[in-house]
């Protein structure tokens, strides 16, 4: 974060300074953190409340660790040297901590593109990713992208929601070139708030899908919800659409400024042309780029070859998304191409492809999953398996669907039988209509199993996978099929333990 006093935190945040003789000069130069594990010398805690955590517990740890100032709703203290008695912390009292949070990113962001628009600036370019399915591994490829273009600040993992987005916009600096943000949302008014928060020059709008039903209560609220990042561009700003999605490119009408298009058909901006997948799931094409970014009178086509190293077909849509908003923003076509073959997945659990040394291949697409992803990723199995190798899916519940929860589930069961998956191992109470589905559809052998929680899966896969079987295990986050990913591709092993996740 760009260094700020206690009195300019206090000011952009409606704070107060505690105690009363708290030095206004006292300057915050380290990142802002919640994790008290993560403070150190300079640094700004945010003692967020938790279910089952406070931070404001944490807060004199985290200034023994060497934080400048606390963000807190009450004065602390914590026990001083050599058991002196209580000493008071240095806080930035306020009466939302998380909101807080959001008007100090904002006040920053503010800052920064002022700074930006001054002589000898640096160009800043915020550009906003959000869709039901495909935000993460986009923010991924487009952080590549743009990072060798000049500086970029991306989210870690999936920070997109209104704690994960500030904490992402915080970290830049004046050096900052690119600030690439992925925008989640579980109901209307959610990404309102983030573009509140940090308006975009770009807003990429992926897809609208049938992830978070429960929240929204339907896909048109979905898609009234994903139009909010449209609709929170600044002014000229450019709305990078999905032509494959009527929804989405129905948010065209919202655009405060230019509307480039991108997907598989013939009238969009961008597209992928001669697309190839081979037998390890990875797709090459040809990048067919319009006038992006448009140019008045210039109508030519160009041209450039991609191979992805990403596993999976409907990773061209991600890919194309990404090169859409590269455009946007001035990369040369050539670039982006090249970078797009060059870069990986970044964040963790999300098609990760192992190949163990036992012939096993492990597909851990645990991080998340909705109707839309479960299909593509079970799409991706049957490629990765053809003919010759025995298709495992491992899936868990997902989570969020609401009243079509039942449905949706059978649904996927329906289509592991009539992809021919090998063995279908059924993880949860809650993904209980996968396997009704997959009976349903004409599966009533052993080729479907119905397993308890993720350990009973684990014993049961120790005992049924055998040289040369392809594995996919995916689920909804919470359902916690990400450890038995960890387990299964040795990620506890070589942690020591299995690591957790941040939902979205």
């Amino acid at each position: 974060m760009i260094a700020m006093t206690a009195a300019q935190v206090a000011a952009a945040t409606g704070g107060r300074l505690r105690p009363d003789d708290l030095d206004p000069a006292t300057v915050v130069t380290g990142p802002v953190v919640v994790d008290s594990r993560q403070a150190g010398p300079g640094s700004l805690f945010v003692a967020l409340p938790g279910e089952h955590v406070d931070g404001h517990d944490f807060a004199g740890a985290a200034v023994r660790a060497g934080a400048a100032l606390v963000l807190a709703s009450r004065p602390l203290v914590h026990d001083g040297p050599d058991d002196g008695g209580p000493v008071p912390l240095p806080v930035v009292e306020v009466d939302d901590v998380e909101r807080a949070l959001g008007d100090l990113a904002r006040a920053v962001l503010a800052q920064l593109r002022e700074a930006a628009a001054e002589p000898g600036g640096t160009p800043l370019r915020v550009i906003g990713v959000t869709g039901s399915v495909g935000k993460t591994t986009t923010k991924d490829l487009l952080a590549q992208l743009c990072a060798a273009d000049g500086p970029t600040v991306a989210p870690e993992k999936s920070f997109n929601n209104e704690i994960g987005l500030p904490l992402t916009v915080l970290r830049a600096d004046e050096r900052t070139r690119y600030l690439v943000l992925e925008m989640g949302a579980s109901g209307i008014g959610h990404l309102q708030y983030l573009t509140d928060i940090a308006p975009p020059d770009v807003a990429v709008v992926l897809v609208v899908g049938h992830a978070h039903l429960d929240g929204f209560g339907g896909i048109e609220a979905v898609a009234r919800a994903k139009a909010e990042l449209v609709e929170g561009l600044v002014p000229g700003g450019v709305a990078v659409l999905n032509a494959d999605d009527p929804r989405v490119s129905a948010m065209a009408e919202k655009a405060p400024g230019p509307v480039v298009t991108f997907g598989s058909t013939d009238g969009a901006d961008v597209r992928a042309v001669d697309l190839r997948v081979d037998r390890a799931g990875r797709a090459a094409f040809t990048l067919d780029a319009g006038p992006v970014p448009r140019v008045e009178g210039d109508t030519a086509r160009r041209r450039a070859d991609v191979t992805l190293r990403l596993v999976g077909e409907h990773h061209v849509s991600n890919a194309l998304a990404a090169a859409t908003a590269a455009l946007a923003v001035g990369l040369p076509l050539g670039d982006v191409a090249a970078g797009l073959s060059a870069a990986d997945a970044l964040s963790p659990h999300r098609m990760h492809v192992v190949e163990r040394p036992d012939g096993i291949t492990v597909v851990d697409d645990s991080y998340n999953a909705n109707p839309d992803s479960v299909r593509a990723a079970l799409r991706a199995l049957a490629v990765l398996s053809g003919r010759e190798r025995r298709s495992v899916a491992v899936l868990g519940e997902m989570m969020e669907l609401g009243a079509d929860s039942r449905a949706e589930h059978e649904a996927i069961g329906l289509q592991v039988v009539r992809l021919n998956v090998g063995l279908t191992v059924v993880v949860g109470e809650g993904a209980l209509g996968i396997f009704a589905g997959a009976q349903r559809e004409g599966s009533w052998g052993d080729e479907v199993v119905m397993v308890e929680d993720v350990d009973a899966a684990a014993a049961f896969l120790d005992r049924a996978l055998r040289p040369g079987d392809v594995v996919l295990v995916k689920s909804s986050n919470d359902a916690g099929l990400w450890r038995l990913g960890d387990l299964l591709t040795g990620a506890a092993d070589a942690a020591g333990t299995a690591s957790t996740e941040v939902a979205p």
